[in-house]
């Protein structure tokens, strides 16, 4: 079932907002159940005891991999696009794809992994992911993959936070001109991971690295030893599927759990009706699946409704600035769905690369993962959609599971810069600091007001947080953290973070986390980190460091550089900031609060906007802030 027109958008809204229950329970049919829920949902944002679909049995991959079997078993599910574009690319049909998935599923069950038991994924962008992810939901495990650029204290908090038993990895990735060594920073890790009895590594790049025997097995002979037939553990609809850690707010990643029956309605319904794909139809998402929208728009949502997608491996840059476009020509890509970062940096390379290419088979055109500007969004429309694609520009996170606010390819109206209006069953509002709930055309900070299918059910082993976090700045809502304007159409355009979050080329980070990590020099004093635009990745990392007087800083270039590059090897280098300040002092309250409002302006260069200074402890500070700034 399927959205086909813009009346019936409005239909179906309606339905969804006064009917949920029998709406709901509609959209679940189109998905294979073990047995039937006895109620679609109950639970609300003050209990927070939030379930769906109740009693409700199922396996994921019977949705993703069994019911296509019947008729679409030599249909491709997924073209693997190498690093080398000289590399043959592979097809894996539905069929080869269950029983990889099978195969790995017997590997783990063979290394001890039972239903429940926690599973983390440290690798690159190929297929053995993939089928690795399908193969822990087939036997009931809840897998937690870790993005393959995060440093080993990183991948070890993650391993340590879930109680994963067993680490699957690479011996390393490539990744352009440069190799990441996996199995090296991932023994690293390990030092530090006394729970992990098992680790499989997966040969990719072909090098020599140490095994410790015992513990560390080579699992491609395993696999190739292994039976393609394995039973789908069948799991109630509110067992977990997946934990995926997010920035919060504080040092600590926070792992959000998401489980198996409202996940994969809303994974399957929104993928379904955001892109509208047809029989023949090629979609490619250029994220990674160690990001919920490679989960969602990667591992679960492209094979729950029987696509064939391109996954890719490299970078949008090798072996030069055309990869992208080189790769939608070689497979007749109809579907494009990426990230504002990647079509502000590739648009800077002009249109000598893209004009080689052929991209009159691109039908859709997506954005995700942060606000998309005017010009970017004019430029991937003209040049890359020829003018003729609609672009859904989707807001979600992962928090959500899947996307929230987005246009219908082709059945209702985009519009430049705005995600426009919320999916069916999702109830948006508006709301000003005092948590007033504003009408209209208006600005204000986005909030949610009814559960959806897909949203994460709790922060892993730390439920008060799940409270702290999302529930309680304006109780009774959800609070995304984000702001945004709506016009008088009721299309939402998103503004920008109002927490203490910074979105990096599509990426929440944390300012606490990276402070905590400019903190462990032994020359900083003390940190603050915030947000300012930048013009490729959306927003960069500006940091205030305060150097203790009585250590000598003879080079401040070179103490820059050992601070950004101990930040890299900390978090990773995602999260190396792009400037970074030293100061005398911080603005601060005279309660102590630093003023990060004043810190944001002055980075983003709103001298003239820094509001009253004259309440601060040390109003003189600002001067110097702004004399010196970067």
């Amino acid at each position: 079932m399927r959205i086909k027109t813009a009346a019936q958008y409005e239909e179906w809204y309606k339905n969804a907002k006064e009917n949920p229950e029998d709406f709901w329970g509609e959209m679940a049919q189109n998905f294979s159940w073990r047995r039937r829920w006895e109620k679609v949902q109950e639970g609300d944002f003050n209990s927070l005891d939030i379930k769906w679909f109740q009693a409700g049995q199922l396996n994921i991959t019977e949705n993703c991999l069994d019911r296509h079997l019947k008729d679409k078993a030599d249909q491709v599910a997924v073209i693997f696009e190498a690093n080398d574009p000289n590399e043959p690319a592979r097809n894996i049909t539905y069929k080869e794809l269950f029983e990889k998935v099978c195969k790995m599923a017997n590997v783990l069950k063979n290394h001890g992994v039972q239903k429940g038991d926690r599973v983390c994924l440290y690798m690159g962008m190929i297929p053995e992911l993939l089928i690795s992810v399908l193969a822990c939901a087939r036997i009931g495990a809840v897998h937690s993959v870790v993005f393959g650029g995060f440093s080993n204290q990183s991948l070890a908090m993650r391993i340590n936070d879930c109680g994963a038993k067993l680490l699957i990895t690479c011996d390393g990735s490539p990744r352009g001109k440069k190799q990441v060594l996996l199995k090296d920073i991932a023994d690293s890790a390990l030092k530090d991971c006394p729970n992990v009895e098992n680790v499989l590594v997966f040969k990719r790049i072909e090098i020599e690295v140490a095994m410790k025997e015992g513990r560390d097995h080579w699992a491609n002979p395993l696999i190739d030893e292994a039976s393609s037939e394995c039973a789908p553990e069948i799991m109630d609809a509110e067992d977990p599927l997946f934990i995926l850690y997010s920035s919060g707010s504080t040092g600590k990643p926070k792992g959000l759990m998401h489980t198996c029956g409202g996940y994969m309605v809303w994974a399957g319904f929104t993928f379904n009706n955001v892109f509208q794909m047809e029989k023949d139809d090629i979609f490619w998402c250029t994220a990674d699946i160690g990001w919920i929208t490679g989960h969602s728009y990667i591992a679960y949502g492209p094979l729950l409704n029987g696509a064939t997608q391109v996954m890719f491996e490299g970078i949008p840059t090798y072996p030069d600035p055309g990869r992208f476009w080189k790769v939608i020509d070689k497979y007749k890509v109809t579907h494009f769905y990426t990230a504002p970062t990647a079509i502000r940096h590739l648009e800077g390379f002009g249109l000598e690369y893209v004009n080689k290419r052929d991209l009159s088979s691109l039908k859709v055109l997506g954005s995700v993962g942060e606000p998309i500007n005017e010009e970017a969004w004019n430029w991937y429309s003209k040049h890359i959609g020829n003018g003729k694609c609609p672009i859904v520009d989707t807001w979600w996170q992962t928090e959500t599971g899947g996307i929230m606010i987005s246009a219908l390819a082709g059945v209702t109206k985009d519009k430049a810069t705005y995600t426009t209006k919320p999916l069916p069953g999702v109830i948006m509002s508006l709301v000003d600091h005092e948590g007033k709930e504003l009408e209209g055309e208006n600005e204000g900070n986005l909030c949610i007001k009814k559960p959806w299918p897909g949203i994460a059910r709790t922060i892993w082993g730390n439920p008060e947080r799940y409270k702290e976090t999302y529930f309680s700045t304006y109780p009774g809502l959800y609070f995304t953290g984000d702001g945004a304007k709506r016009d008088s159409e009721g299309n939402f355009r998103i503004t920008g973070r109002v927490d203490d979050l910074i979105n990096v080329s599509g990426h929440l980070l944390g300012t606490a986390e990276i402070e905590d990590a400019l903190n462990q020099h032994k020359e900083v004093v003390e940190s603050a980190v915030v947000g300012y635009p930048h013009n490729i990745k959306g927003s960069g990392i500006y940091a205030y460091v305060i150097l203790d007087q009585n250590q000598e800083h003879e080079n401040p270039e070179d103490l820059n550089k050992e601070l950004s590059n101990m930040v890299g090897t900390i978090l990773g280098p995602i999260c190396k900031p792009d400037k970074i300040q030293i100061v005398p002092a911080l603005p601060k309250t005279r309660s102590g609060k630093i003023m990060r409002r004043i810190l944001r302006k002055v980075a983003s260069n709103k001298f003239d906007d820094l509001g009253d200074t004259s309440t601060l402890l040390n109003p003189e500070v600002v001067d110097e802030l702004i004399k010196h700034k970067i």
